[in-house]
Parts: C-alpha cells; structure tokens; sequence
C-alpha cells in the first residue's frame, strides 16, 4: 500500500513542507516500517508548549489618579493577565506611563516583561531601540542650539535626500555584512541614507537648561529607524515560525525565537548592531549641531527605553521602560533621562534595582487616548487655538510646518501624577531636571505626504 500524509499524521507528524519530499522518497525506495521510523527521525517534532494555565505574577506600579485614566488602568492590567500566560514568560511589570497598544494580551508600552531563553521580537517592536540621548553644551544661548539643531537634524518619512546624508561607519556596515540578518545590500543602503533622520510621531528634538547648572542641554528621541523595521519584520518571521511549530497557541504577535538556536544567536547579535545604528544616529545629530555652534561638549549620556537586554538566560523586554540597572547597559556613561511632554522638563534620573521595578523606571508620561480620540476630543477649537494655549512661553516648532496636535502636551498623560506616582512606588531618584525652552518635532507628516501631492496632480 502506498504510503501517503495520513499515515504520517498517524505517527504523530504535524503536517508540514517536508511531508511531500518524504513520501516520495518512502514510496521510490520502498521502505519498510522500521526503514520508514529510521527515515523519519531527521523529522522528529520537538513537544508542543502549552500556554501558563494561569497568568504569572506582574507587578502593578499605576493607578488611575482621574476617571479619564480608569479604562486605560483596566485595559493595561488586563491585557498582562493574558500576555502573561505566554509560555517563555517568568515575570513582569506595568509602569505609571502605561498604556495599551492594541488587542488585548499584546505588551503595553510601560511594560516590562522577563523571557526565559527567549527573544520576542514583537515585545520590542518595529522601533527597536527607541531612546534618548542628551548632550551638555554649557553656557550656550538655548535659542542658537535649537536654531542650529533645526539646521542639521531631519525628520519625516524616508532618509535623507543625496548629498546631505550623514555617514555609517565602514565598520558597523561590515558588521551588518556578517550578519545574517542584516546581510542586504539593500537594508545597508537604508541604513546608510537614514543615517541623521528622527523620523515622525513622538520622537523630538529638545533643548532646555539644568535646573542645577544652567547649562544648556540637547535632548534627541528617536529609534532605529527603517533598518530596525526590516530586521523586526525578518525577526517576527522567523519567530512565528517557531511558534507554529512548538507553541500554536501562543499569540502570533508573541512569538519567540529561542535563544539557545542559531537563529536565536544571529538575531541577538543583529540587535546589538542596531542599537550600535541607533547610537550612531544621535550622535551624528548632536555632533553636527556642535559643530554648527563651533562649541565642544562638556558631558553625553544615552538609554534606550525599547529594547531586549540579557541577564544570563534571562531576557528582559522593556516596551517603553527605561532601564535602571548597570547590568543592562553595557557602554554605560551616566544617570538616565525621562521625558515627559514638550512642556515639561526631561528629568534626569538613576536608581537600583528593587522589589516593584525589575530594574526599570517608566520612559515618560504614555497616553490615555488613542491619536485619533484626542483630537476628538478638542474638534470644536482650531489647531492654532490648541497651539497657542498649550505651548505659550515656548519655543515649539514642527518641521513639516504642520502642527501635530497629537504630539501637545495635553495628548499625553499628567506628568504631574507619573512623577507622583515614580516616587510613590519607589521606581527612581530624579537628580536633576532640564527645564524645556523648545522643542523640534516632524508634526503632522500626513497632510502633505508626497503620495497625496501625486494624486492631487493626477487629478488636477
């Protein structure tokens, strides 16, 4: 009798590409049923891992200090409850800027989560490596910093246009060249034109003063850019491929490649190499406006607050968390920064690892609207009208020249009631404050995106 796929389901084979290759190959060479189990070991099917039967413990450092904030409290804890059950996970915490961002049992931004011998790519997202950077310029006017700043740096979508992209190192690009996640000559050719580039949304340029020294202070917001998309989109790939094979009923968004594989290796090291891209980028943004100003630095200091660190087997996901302990930060150069709103100062911060924060402090001051909702909320007033009340005494610019009104600081929550609630469940210390003088940001790249410029023309 003909052996076909039924008789490898009856053998206890989940269906899969290679069933076709090998009941040809079983049939041609007529095989017997010891031949056939020898034959079929190469395909042995690792044990499928169920999910928790119930949630692992996280550790709860919000509450809702308003009514507006009550849905957005529930949604984020009960969203844990079911990110929780996701198999590799040991534990886990919510923080004071927390807030859901999507369906739920996806990580919430705020959150913190532990993997055993696991990396999820979608538990750091397509923003790999987000974070911040400031540089101490010292006595210098904060007007000419931003002036200079608004000069050099670029945001929006794409990279920059030829002739004013700023240089990747030979170095890091032969480093992506060794990697097999990051060997794509056209990746590399991203990589290289979006050097320089903040991109859009929340991401800033700002500029303020200590509120110890009064010196001024440069503060950049930005990820990894396009190329940290391209290697999340190869990394969730691959992890769901795992995921189809070991554990099916974890959510596809959580997905997981382990660690101790050689994919799980060669993606840890391309993590690496674009966070090395993603420091790289700041610092060709702050150097080139230090050079504009024909100014040295007196100070530099840098985090990510979107990104997967190690700790032995360990593998801590901190989705919008800034990480506090030493171990985490291998290049580690001084305290940490939070930014809060554009109206706000960034605060400068250091602390311990202890019982509530897993290592971590909150990264600034989340939402408890969604984009669309906020702008809602203020229809009956005109962007200017919005602009004008919220960023009086500043210097705010945007530019596409479009005011962004999901980026003003009422689209995000009280950064009065984090900061309460960062000393009240002992999160970190705040050592010092850059009070805000203004700030860069894309604004709203959408209203005269080049692709709507087209079909303008094309009906016109």
């Amino acid at each position: 009798m003909e052996f076909n796929g039924n008789h490898l389901i009856e053998l206890g084979y989940r269906p899969a590409k290679w069933f076709k290759d090998a009941i040809t190959h079983i049939n041609e060479n007529n095989l017997d049923e010891v031949q056939i189990k020898e034959y079929l070991d190469q395909f042995k099917q690792p044990d499928i891992i169920p999910l928790h039967e119930t949630a692992k413990d996280f550790i709860i450092n919000i509450r809702a200090e308003h009514e507006s904030e009550t849905d957005n409290v529930e949604k984020v804890i009960n969203t844990m409850k079911v990110l929780m059950k996701t198999p590799t996970l040991t534990a886990g915490a919510l923080m004071p800027d927390a807030c859901p961002t999507g369906p739920e049992g996806l990580i919430p931004v705020g959150g913190v989560v532990v993997a055993k011998n696991a990396i999820h790519p979608g538990f750091h997202s397509a923003d790999i490596c987000c974070s911040v950077m400031l540089t101490d310029l010292g006595n210098v006017d904060p007007k000419e910093v931003l002036d200079a700043a608004h000069s050099v740096t670029h945001f929006g979508y794409g990279g920059r246009p030829r002739g004013e992209q700023m240089t990747m190192s030979q170095e890091l690009m032969d480093a992506f060249r060794e990697n097999d996640f990051l060997n794509d000559e056209k990746l590399i050719s991203i990589a290289r034109s979006h050097m320089g580039t903040q991109g859009d949304g929340n991401h800033f340029l700002f500029v303020g003063t200590s509120k110890n020294t009064g010196n001024t202070m440069l503060v950049t917001h930005h990820g990894s850019r396009a190329p940290g998309a391209a290697l999340y989109d190869k990394g969730m790939k691959v992890a769901n491929r795992f995921r189809q094979e070991i554990s099916p009923e974890t959510l596809r968004e959580n997905a997981w490649i382990p660690f101790d594989t050689e994919e799980g290796q060669a993606y840890w090291e391309a993590l690496q190499l674009i966070r090395t891209w993603t420091k790289e980028n700041h610092t060709n943004i702050h150097d080139a406006v230090l050079n504009k100003l024909g100014t040295e630095k007196q100070d530099r200091y840098w985090n990510e607050h979107n990104f997967v660190f190690k700790d032995g087997d360990l593998f801590y996901h901190a989705k919008g968390a800034t990480p506090l302990d030493d171990k985490f930060m291998p290049d580690i150069t001084g305290p940490r920064l939070i930014p809060l709103n554009m109206s706000e100062p960034v605060l400068i911060v250091q602390g311990k690892t202890n019982e509530r924060n897993l290592g971590f402090a909150p990264h600034g001051a989340g939402r408890n609207f969604s984009r669309t909702q906020h702008k809602k909320s203020l229809a009956h007033k005109t962007f200017e009208e919005i602009f004008d009340e919220e960023t009086k005494g500043l210097d705010i610019r945007f530019f596409s020249n479009e005011i962004d009104i999901s980026e003003l600081p009422s689209a995000y929550k009280s950064a009065k009631n984090v900061r309460a609630q960062i000393e009240e469940y002992g999160l970190c210390e705040v050592l010092d404050e850059v009070i805000p003088y203004g700030c860069i940001m894309a604004g709203d790249v959408q209203k005269n995106a080049p692709w709507k410029k087209k079909k303008k023309y094309r009906k016109a």
